[in-house]
């Protein structure tokens, strides 16, 4: 029996930048196996253009259209998503509700830093506008998430199973990863294995140029 909330959802179209938030919930249709269109914008003014801006008023990606209007904020698009699919996430009367919702809402948390970096490393091109001493600040709050990850760990995956969760925290972990190595983190190194290996998640790898020209930045030394 086909599932009710997929049969009654309507065309769906993903507003995405390459190697950004957005790819959390490219990532998660994947899993979620659902029909979707993807629109790729670049990383420059268009974003704050009143086209993009109609979509989602912070100028910002992901946005999602679906049923005749735009979502925005990865947590809240993760949310509906499950929630009409009956897919990868947590019943309100699920013993795992509360957990998977912090989780998923935690990927923001490590995302927060990583925006922080990438603007740091990347966005602010000229030498002299950066600063050395917040790239330090957040190179370590991302340790301290990954902490929290290592921790946390004790089985496969954040809940008992496979979620949403893991696909939001893994996808903040990807871009966190490129200012603080995982180190002697087995138990993270080893979930970010399993994630790297589902056929979601190389499919919904992003081709050509992204944020990023590297894979990793160093953090300065002063």
């Amino acid at each position: 029996m086909v599932n009710e909330g997929l049969s009654e959802l309507g065309p769906i179209l993903l507003h995405h930048v390459p190697q950004s938030r957005s790819q959390r919930v490219l990532w998660l249709l994947h899993e979620l196996g659902i029909p979707f269109d993807v629109r790729v914008w670049p990383f420059d003014k268009t974003l704050r253009g009143p086209e993009f801006l109609a979509l989602n008023p912070a100028g910002r990606v992901p946005a999602l259209e679906m049923d005749g209007r735009s979502l925005w904020e990865t947590g809240a698009i993760i949310e509906v998503l499950c929630e009409r699919t009956g897919r990868l996430g947590r019943a309100a009367d699920h013993r795992e509700r509360a957990d998977w919702l912090i989780w998923v809402h935690f990927s923001e948390t490590i995302s927060q830093h990583a925006a922080a970096l990438t603007q740091q490393h990347v966005a602010l091109r000229e030498e002299w506008m950066r600063s050395p001493t917040i790239m330090k600040l957040e190179a370590a709050r991302v340790g301290k998430c990954f902490d929290a990850l290592e921790a946390r760990l004790k089985g496969d995956w954040l809940l008992t199973e496979f979620s949403a969760a893991d696909v939001a925290v893994g996808q903040a972990v990807l871009m966190a990863r490129r200012f603080h190595m995982v180190g002697e983190r087995p138990r993270m190194a080893a979930w970010m294995s399993r994630l790297e290996a589902r056929p979601a998640y190389r499919a919904a790898c992003d081709e050509g140029q992204g944020l990023y020209a590297q894979d990793f930045y160093e953090v300065p030394h002063v």
